[in-house]
């Protein structure tokens, strides 16, 4: 698969170090890619803020997709004070004092099992008696595996993600009451997939769920889908969703996250230190830890721009970050020529699931943010954190 390439002309030393830089340019173009779904397919797409949530793009989000999806208060007022259209939040279980709010600003809320629905149905039937365009939904699970990582799979056994159609059908015996109020339903069973495994997914969800279908107005296909990836089946995937409304008359949603920020930002890093340890050492002014935590949680391999892997080239170096955390190892990376103290690296691919993820931990400062627009090759530094961002998320 050939990858688009968008920074291959950037200049890492035009930003500071720390830096997640972010291409405008390669969003927009993955924002054309969604957005011809939405017109040719009838679907409507949010992005999802959990993966991305870069609010200084909301104008060009605006202009392509129709509005976001939230996992809780924080992002659904996000998404409503800066991203505009509509705005979905699921939560695994909601706080009262937060689903209060949220239903002031949320235009769909999903539930994730019938016991919390239960529980807040008066309260949500008295906000939407206030907002009327207030819907509501459950998300299901269809108890069908795509996932190829456990950890991110939420249709691995024992999941908290969603009802299995047992409990579903057993809590609508019990209170054949139980659907009213409910106009949509939600499933999310994919991570960095293409077409095959949603089509899979989506017919064990009609086989389980269909005949509850003629209750409902909406689905929501939840996310994983890597629609702006180069070798994604974007015609395939059109077809099917107007298949699928052809067949049910249903209004569909997807919420793609990464599928924004594909090939989009890279995070720069500066070598502070060559060590020797039985192999060559590369510490870095960045973290594994602290700043793209996919790498010890997945496993990930963060792609390095002119790199290759441990061998490939003449000098091998194993990366490392700057903490005391002796696992804060970002790998082992092959060079053609002998890094240097104060040389740049650009890791690639850094946008969707980094920027959203960074803490602060060993007092680690967070890496400053910066807009690129590879059409111009202008830059401009969003923000940069300090010591005030570090003491005052503490006591």
């Amino acid at each position: 698969m050939n990858k688009r390439a968008y920074f291959t002309h950037f200049d890492p030393t035009s930003v500071p170090s720390p830096c997640f830089v972010i291409d405008k340019a390669a969003v927009e173009d993955n924002l054309k890619i969604l957005n011809r779904v939405q017109r040719e397919s009838g679907a409507k797409v949010l992005a999802a803020l959990k993966a991305f949530s870069c609010w200084e793009l909301a104008p060009l989000y605006q202009q392509y997709i129709s509005g976001t999806c939230a996992s809780g208060l924080h992002e659904a007022r996000l998404g409503r004070e800066e991203f505009g259209g509509e705005v979905h939040c699921y939560s695994a279980a909601y706080k009262e004092a937060d689903l209060v709010e949220i239903l002031t600003v949320a235009d769909h809320v999903l539930f994730n099992s019938f016991s919390q629905w239960s529980r807040f149905k008066a309260l949500a039937l008295a906000a939407q008696q206030q907002r009327p365009e207030l819907q509501f939904g459950i998300r299901i699970n269809p108890e069908h595996s795509e996932g190829e990582v456990a950890l991110y799979d939420p249709c691995a056994p024992c999941s908290r993600m969603g009802v299995p159609i047992a409990q579903f059908e057993q809590a609508i015996n019990d209170d054949p009451s139980l659907l009213e109020g409910i106009s949509g339903l939600h499933f999310h069973t994919l991570c960095q997939q293409d077409l095959p495994p949603l089509a899979r997914t989506l017919a064990a969800v009609e086989e389980k769920f269909g005949h509850y279908f003629s209750r409902i107005q909406w689905i929501n296909f939840g996310g994983g889908h890597h629609i702006s990836r180069e070798d994604y089946q974007v015609d395939e995937l059109i077809a099917l969703i107007k298949s699928f409304i052809a067949r049910h008359k249903l209004q569909v949603y997807l919420e793609p996250g990464e599928a924004v920020a594909i090939r989009s930002g890279v995070l720069v890093a500066e070598v502070l230190d060559i060590t020797w340890n039985i192999m060559e050492q590369a510490i870095l002014d960045t973290s594994a830890t602290c700043h793209m935590p996919d790498v010890l949680e997945m496993p990930y391999r963060a792609d390095i721009l002119g790199a290759g892997m441990p061998n490939e080239f003449a000098h091998t170096y194993r990366l490392g970050g700057m903490t005391c955390l002796a696992g804060d190892v970002i790998g082992d990376y092959s060079f053609e020529q002998p890094l240097a103290v104060g040389q740049r690296l650009m890791f690639d691919d850094m946008a969707h699931y980094t920027m959203v993820k960074t803490t602060t931990f060993n007092g680690i400062n967070l890496p400053a943010i910066a807009l690129w627009d590879s059409r111009t090759n202008s830059v401009s530094l969003v923000r940069e954190f300090g010591y005030s961002d570090f003491k005052h998320r503490l006591s």
